[in-house]
């Protein structure tokens, strides 16, 4: 039976321990020196999806003079950086800014149930410690926030494969890669087309230890785009201007550029389609990319797939590795048996087939005992949830970095707070109006999304119940005041001490 810790509090708890977490928590603390905080991470390392996927390659798939924190200078030369190098940079920002004082690693919350009379949430937390022994503990909090990702972490996408039994090889998932894997000298078929099969195809060819041949096996084409490895206009930038002053010019300059290019894509499909395609042509000269590399949808209905300096490109003209376009029929013995008759033989298939989406970080919250559907909700400003009080969560962009919606998110967690402690509230309810009209969250077809539709949360379709998914119109939104009458304020109907017990963090 496992045992139980004492009760902890905090004012406040952020939840997650990745980019985001880590980016608000450092906004929040230095907003509230006076208050008490926790930062809670359910694996036992910093880092998010960077200490998650290990699979070959793993890398941005945007620049990280972007990606990073607006407060950090990102200062590797690498502007598509490895995930050892993103994973270094959270760890340096948790020591920087003291983070480190308040995060709990090995915390997974479990529950969350809040009470109106108290006017705080109870968290139900998993603790896991460095031998794998889990004991219980009860954190009682004032405002929660939740930077918990999009995803499932312990579960990947994988469709039924007819005959997966059948198959003599390994079969993996790029979300569950075991460590020091050897595929050296190995025929590889990756099933998939996004970031990750784009990702992996040319980093299993690379190096000591290379597969002899790799295989994209995709059912849908997707759009992809050469990206500079290394970004040399912020390299002139940061050894003219500075690091800060320079790293700003860089940010300004990627923001703009990745809006301007979004945009035309976006407002001109059809030529947006011609120009990929002619650029992936001059880099697969004499390849079929009118089959391979057209895909039936316009650009940015779902993101693009950068390969940085073409390492995608270069594989396939290496002949090293190769693209199909096809359905799976079933798995034999040896490899892939298709729906035109071709069979893959493989003697590794990777499964790059999509995430399970998630929010919440799958805790279900309750409200006075009353379970919280998440789908039922709209989202205040794309972060706080309405009917749940005390509450909020990041949600990123999907035609932008995602993490540039941080400092906008965190602004108005800490415009509420501050709402509440000037006018001795409790309780911030975010309160939808009655019979507003609503529309889906994300505005891509990507599967993992389509999937998911059903699951997630609303926005409205005018402030503050909106968010837009490129980073210059949506802080268009975050201009002036944040708190709105939609937000209703109350003080707690307890009169009993808000602490019964109260251990100090171990």
């Amino acid at each position: 039976m496992n045992q139980t810790i004492a009760t902890e509090y905090a004012d406040i708890v952020v939840i997650g321990a990745g980019l985001s977490g880590i980016g608000v928590a450092k906004h929040l603390t230095e907003a509230f020196p006076g208050k008490e905080f926790l930062l809670l991470e359910a694996r036992a390392a910093v880092g998010g999806t960077w200490d998650l996927f290990r699979y070959p390659g793993i890398r941005s798939d945007d620049s990280v003079h972007t990606y990073g924190y607006d407060f950090k200078p990102w200062l590797h030369k690498e502007a598509i950086a490895g995930g050892d190098l993103i994973r270094g940079y959270i760890q340096e920002t948790v020591e920087e800014f003291g983070l480190d004082k308040i995060l709990r690693l090995g915390h997974r919350v479990t529950a969350a149930d809040w009470s109106s009379e108290d006017a705080l949430w109870t968290l139900q937390v998993t603790v896991t410690d460095e031998a794998g022994t889990e004991t219980q503990k009860t954190i009682r909090a004032g405002f929660v926030f939740s930077g918990t990702g999009y995803y499932k972490y312990d579960e990947g996408f994988e469709p039924r494969f007819e005959g997966r039994d059948d198959f003599q090889g390994d079969i993996l998932h790029p979300q569950h890669w075991p460590e020091d894997y050897d595929y050296s000298g190995k025929r590889v078929v990756i099933i998939g087309s996004g970031a990750t099969a784009v990702t992996m195809l040319p980093a299993m060819l690379n190096g000591e230890g290379a597969a002899a041949h790799v295989t994209m096996l995709q059912r849908t084409p997707s759009y992809v785009a050469s990206m500079p490895r290394v970004d040399k206009i912020a390299q002139f930038f940061l050894a003219v201007f500075g690091k800060k002053l320079g790293y700003r010019l860089t940010r300004f300059k990627n923001i703009w550029r990745d809006h301007f290019l979004v945009s035309v894509l976006v407002k001109f499909p059809n030529f947006g389609r011609k120009l990929l395609r002619s650029l992936t042509a001059k880099e697969l000269p004499g390849f079929d990319v009118d089959t391979h590399f057209a895909p039936p949808y316009s650009p940015w209905d779902q993101r693009l797939c950068a390969t940085p300096d073409g390492d995608f490109f270069q594989a396939i003209r290496e002949h090293d590795a190769d693209v199909v376009t096809d359905q799976v029929e079933r798995f034999t013995e040896k490899g892939i048996l298709l729906k035109s008759g071709r069979t893959l033989e493989a003697d590794i298939i990777v499964t790059a087939t999509g995430l399970v989406m998630q929010m919440l970080g799958g805790i279900q919250p309750t409200v006075d005992g009353t379970p919280v559907k998440v789908s039922d909700s709209v989202l205040y400003r794309g972060s706080l949830i309405s009917g749940v009080p005390n509450w909020a969560m990041m949600l990123g962009f999907t035609k932008a970095t995602w993490t540039l919606r941080i400092r906008n998110v965190a602004r108005l967690a800490i415009e509420v707070i501050r709402e509440m402690d000037r006018k001795g509230y409790d309780i911030a309810l975010p309160v939808a109006p009655e019979g507003m009209p609503t529309t889906p969250l994300f505005d891509l077809s990507a599967g993992y999304m389509q999937r998911a539709q059903a699951d997630l949360p609303r926005q409205g379709t005018g402030l503050p119940w909106q968010m837009h998914t490129t980073f210059v119109k949506d802080n268009r939104l975050f201009k002036g005041r944040l708190v709105h009458d939609d937000i209703h304020f109350a003080k707690r109907t307890a009169t009993a001490p808000r602490l019964v017990s109260v251990e100090a963090a171990s």
